[in-house]
């Protein structure tokens, strides 16, 4: 039996400060979003698993997201190649939005560059 869904890939994303958070997270995806540095190919739409560690905590956040971003391996502007991975429209992710946007407060209307834009 052969199922031509192939199985999300995992990704592991720990965060350590809140800098590193502001220049992951991605608000301007309606359920919110996180970029995942990878040099690995995906392509726009692909499922994929994270595994989010948040600054301050220990807690892993499970997310099954979609790729909706991609940073291209030689992309310019002292950005990382990888993903942007946008957060299901589900109230665990909702909730993990929040907590996001808690933990950066003011630094979320900045106009600092971030991995994405």
């Amino acid at each position: 039996m052969s199922n031509s869904t192939p199985r999300p890939s995992v990704m592991q994303l720990a965060i350590k400060e809140k800098a590193a958070l502001y220049a992951a997270y991605i608000p301007f995806f309606k359920e919110g979003g996180i970029f995942v540095p990878t040099e690995r190919e995906y392509r726009l739409g692909d499922d994929v698993y994270v595994l989010l560690t948040l600054p301050e905590g220990t807690q892993r956040y499970p997310i099954a997201g979609r790729v909706a971003w991609i940073n291209p391996p030689n992309v310019g502007g002292n950005r990382k190649p990888g993903v942007g991975i946008q957060f299901p429209a589900d109230e665990k992710s909702r909730q993990l939005k929040f907590k996001i946007e808690e933990i950066l407060g003011a630094a979320l209307n900045s106009d600092r560059p971030t991995q994405t834009i």
